[in-house]
């Protein structure tokens, strides 16, 4: 696949005032009434007022950012009332003397319930207040803004929205942004995120399995990189389901190709490596590595005991056979022998390392090369070359050293990044972050969730940006999600998962995540500075082959016949050993 097929130009469309996906759309005209238009607060009948939809209700309570809206009873000529047309989320509004106030209904209630007669109850709309459009010295409208400068006054006519409205209060903001999805009010009209804030600021994708998580990351992915040809992405896949999303604009990394020598490592990741836990000499074994490593590091750069520049943690090369002939002199003055065990577990470990196939991208051989140029252009593509995405598979690499690896990975990241100066922007797209940078401090390996804690806090002045993938978000560090200043939330049905969710983002979208348990497929809940206001949108439909491997197994289908090939488990046992 081409670079250009990330997006084809046929799938975008032309261009259009709500941005490139969408041809223009056609006004929606407003509801016909009398000439005069609907009646003021004050009694008054004004053009301007003919231009705000249909009534639904006057304001009781401004309080903050809320308002209390007191919902209007009366029967429309269809039948309708204003109560059977409001849902949580739509959009209303409300007239000033300087501008025309946006809220979002976030609560809808009947505190005193009148059996068999329903005409005569109290209804009750609760909105938060989004935003103004200014009125302009011609009486026309400004562009949207986020903020009031002045609010409604108690009385005051609350009106539905129209399309008009919705396109103005989601429209695209005049930078770069790109299409994700429609509005859920109104699916004729696209949903955008601003790609600076978006990036710049981190965020995260949130659902429970089978919601459209995976298919959400690709889409979102796919989108930003069609605008953005010479990207840095490093996406880290525990289940390799994202290569055939990207095709040719993604080059893959697995055990087979990844290169991630044992020099790379810092000196706590090769500990983590090299000496078990449950060790009695764990703290001997510890000091022997320290000095060891740093004097073949010394040997390896021809570097004297004086240089205070190389340190244990420094990425340089040295050469296994320079730290084992190092252990084995250590021995040899050893006075009792009995204190050569820590030393004979260090001898050990490395042998059964470089004899494990499984570690060849970590211990690769006999020959050692300073290649970390090329490893780091490899995996944060510099030059792009066209594949602006690097994808490592790690459902290859070892449990054992799998947090090693990914703790590797988000080291680099940040201190490359560091290194640069903000001139190769990186973002890192953790999957199954809860995995690596668990709440619970006991669990994972603490120097991963050390490294990506650093990039969602410090991140962003160096050029990194982070976007957190996860089902249980309940479960992932909170210093991380934290940092998170956009959410695209999509179906969580676990309460736990739910309630932290909420306790992540400001109030006025704690209306719109009330329906997180109730969300559709590919439907999200979008809040944060990656978006112009909190909305619910319907994400676009990737195709089949643009789709990551993330579908569930149909066993209604695979049970319906049985597996009758002779060579069948015959293949599976010489994968299982590795001989295919």
């Amino acid at each position: 696949m081409d670079q250009s097929e990330i997006m084809p130009d046929s799938e975008i469309g032309p261009q259009s005032e709500y941005g490139a996906g969408f041809g223009v759309v056609e006004p929606i005209g407003v509801e016909a009434g009398n000439d005069d238009g609907p009646e003021l607060a004050d009694g008054g009948r004004t053009a301007a007022a003919s231009e705000a939809g249909t009534r639904i209700g006057r304001v009781l309570v401004v309080s903050g950012s809320q308002i209390v809206v007191l919902i209007d009873n009366s029967v429309a000529d269809d039948g309708s009332t204003a109560a059977s047309t409001m849902q949580i989320g739509s959009l209303v509004k409300m007239r000033t003397a300087v501008s025309t106030v946006f809220a979002m209904i976030s609560g809808l209630s009947i505190p005193v319930p009148e059996p068999g007669n329903a005409d005569k109850e109290i209804r009750i709309a609760e909105l938060e207040v989004l935003g103004e459009a200014l009125t302009g010295a011609d009486g026309g409208h400004e562009p949207f803004q986020r903020g009031v400068s002045v609010f409604p006054a108690l009385g005051d006519g609350v009106y539905s929205s129209t399309q008009e409205d919705l396109a103005k209060v989601y429209a695209a903001p005049a930078v770069s942004t790109v299409r994700v999805g429609t509005i859920h009010q109104d699916r004729s009209l696209p949903a955008f995120v601003t790609t600076d804030e978006l990036l710049g600021k981190h965020f995260a994708i949130l659902g429970t399995t089978g919601c459209g998580k995976s298919c959400a990351v690709a889409l979102i992915l796919r989108a930003i990189l069609s605008q953005h040809r010479n990207g840095h992405v490093l996406l880290l896949d525990p289940h390799n389901e994202y290569a055939r999303a990207f095709g040719d604009a993604a080059e893959v990394l697995d055990p087979g190709s990844l290169q991630l020598p044992y020099w790379l490592l810092n000196f706590e990741e090769l500990v983590e490596v090299l000496v078990d836990r449950a060790s009695e000499t764990r703290e001997a074994e510890v000091a022997i590595l320290k000095d060891a490593v740093l004097v073949a590091k010394q040997r390896y750069r021809g570097a004297g005991e004086n240089d205070k520049r190389l340190t244990v943690d420094t990425p340089v090369p040295f050469r296994l056979k320079d730290l084992l002939q190092i252990v084995d002199d250590a021995v040899g003055k050893l006075d009792r022998p009995d204190s050569s065990a820590p030393y004979l577990r260090i001898k050990r470990r490395f042998d059964a390392l470089k004899s494990d196939p499984r570690y060849a991208f970590m211990f690769p051989g006999l020959v050692v090369r300073d290649n970390m140029a090329a490893i780091l252009s490899t995996l944060f593509r510099v030059p792009v070359a066209g594949k602006p995405i690097t994808i490592v598979d790690l459902s290859g690499v070892p449990s054992e050293v799998l947090n090693v690896v990914v703790s590797v990975l988000c080291r680099m990241t940040f201190e490359f990044a560091l290194l640069c100066d903000r001139a190769v922007p990186i973002l890192l797209v953790c999957e199954e972050a809860h995995r690596y940078a668990p709440q619970n401090a006991e669990l994972g390996f603490e120097p991963t969730k050390k490294a990506l804690s650093r990039i969602a806090k410090e991140g962003r002045k160096y050029g990194v940006s982070l976007c957190v993938v996860s089902q249980r978000p309940s479960e992932i560090a909170a210093e991380i999600l934290s940092q998170c200043n956009t959410i695209f939330a999509l179906r969580l049905s676990n309460q736990a998962d739910q309630d932290y969710v909420r306790g992540t983002i400001k109030e006025s979208a704690v209306g719109l995540l009330e329906s997180l348990p109730s969300l559709r497929n590919a439907e999200a809940i979008v809040v944060g500075e990656g978006v112009p206001v909190p909305l619910r949108m319907c994400l676009d439909e990737l195709p089949e082959d643009q789709q990551p491997l993330s579908g569930t197994a149909s066993f209604s289908t695979a049970w319906h016949a049985d597996c009758e090939d002779a060579n069948f488990l015959t293949e599976i046992v010489e994968r299982w050993r590795g001989l295919r």
